[in-house]
């Protein structure tokens, strides 16, 4: 309880808490009275705060991680894993996280900028910034203020390669066996991105149907969806074909390794490979799923269809896929 000083002609809060005593000088009772009870929730607050357990930056990621290995798609796991490694090449990872400071981690991301590039650092704080909300939701006292919510950096973005329709033929042309020149029919009649092929099992082709399921976890809470896509006849009958010839049936996916039997993990180097051998400009697998979308663009397909065969949840997403200069360029003509 707070006391009057008579010689110092003030008032004196007081409070004892944990064996040690705290006062404070004040002009009246109520004030004293206020400074007691604040100041012993202030004590009581720092020492729970005190018990919860310090972690260190990397049990945060590997924790992290743990989650992003069964939540997200593999490409996306290791990006992430990238992004980690990278900060503790120049951070501490015994680090508490509480002490990471924003200087330190824009400082770092300013060296990914110019060792790799403006773009990669910006994908680094993306994925870091995710992996510090996550673990404010689900770590028990995780520091609250997210240290890798500094400046982005600026990106010079060269257009997507799309290749004319012709080196893909001189591509498929080149390839050394039946499954791999079925595979990259594939792509092209399926718009299908590069797993979606990879992992397909023939209980996915539907011949009575005439229709493919494709999976994929682009989706923003990484959950695996599925979508029907109508097979072409010709796509139709060359997997058949495939399914009929020797031993391709004793696997359960269409495209196995030769060598291990099951799906491809990557083939970083099979589509330079190729584009070398038909001496064409280089092209990956992604570049046939917007080649597609370009040949359905010039057949006046329209934007809706093609949105549902490259199974895009917003239209604005399949307008970056195709070419817009042609419809803007009537649009231009005014100003002549």
């Amino acid at each position: 309880m707070p006391y009057f000083d008579k010689q110092k002609k003030v008032w004196i809060a007081q409070i004892k808490y944990k064996q040690r005593k705290y006062r404070s000088y004040h002009q009246s009772k109520t004030d004293a009275k206020k400074w007691e009870v604040k100041k012993r929730e202030q004590l009581q607050v720092t020492e729970a705060t005190s018990r919860i357990p310090t972690v260190s930056l990397l049990e945060f990621a590997t924790r992290y991680l743990d989650y992003s290995r069964s939540k997200h798609a593999s490409k996306t796991y290791h990006e992430k894993k990238l992004a980690f490694r990278l900060l503790f090449s120049s951070v501490d990872p015994q680090l508490p996280a509480g002490e990471l400071h924003q200087g330190a981690v824009l400082f770092h991301l300013q060296q990914q900028a110019q060792q790799r590039s403006g773009n990669a650092a910006n994908k680094d704080r993306k994925n870091l910034i995710a992996a510090w909300n996550w673990a404010q939701k689900y770590i028990p006292g995780f520091p609250s203020t997210n240290p890798f919510m500094v400046d982005r950096f600026p990106e010079t973005r060269s257009p997507r390669y799309v290749p004319p329709e012709s080196d893909f033929w001189k591509v498929y042309d080149v390839a050394e066996s039946e499954q791999d020149r079925l595979m990259l029919l594939c792509f092209l009649h399926l718009a299908a991105r590069r797993n979606e092929i990879f992992y397909l099992r023939w209980e996915d082709v539907d011949f009575k149907h005439q229709q493919i399921r494709l999976y994929t976890r682009k989706r923003r809470d990484g959950s695996l969806e599925y979508d029907w896509i109508p097979m072409t006849r010709r796509l139709s009958a060359e997997l058949d074909n495939h399914l009929s010839s020797s031993g391709s049936g004793l696997s359960e996916w269409v495209f196995p390794n030769p060598d291990t039997g099951i799906p491809y993990i990557a083939r970083q180097k099979w589509m330079p490979r190729l584009c070398r051998l038909a001496n064409v400009k280089p092209f990956g697998l992604h570049a046939i799923r917007h080649l597609t979308a370009s040949i359905l663009v010039k057949n006046d397909v329209s934007l809706i269809d093609i949105q549902t065969i490259l199974r895009h949840k917003k239209l604005t997403t399949t307008e970056r896929y195709i070419h817009r200069l042609a419809s803007v360029r009537s649009a231009l003509e005014v100003l002549e």
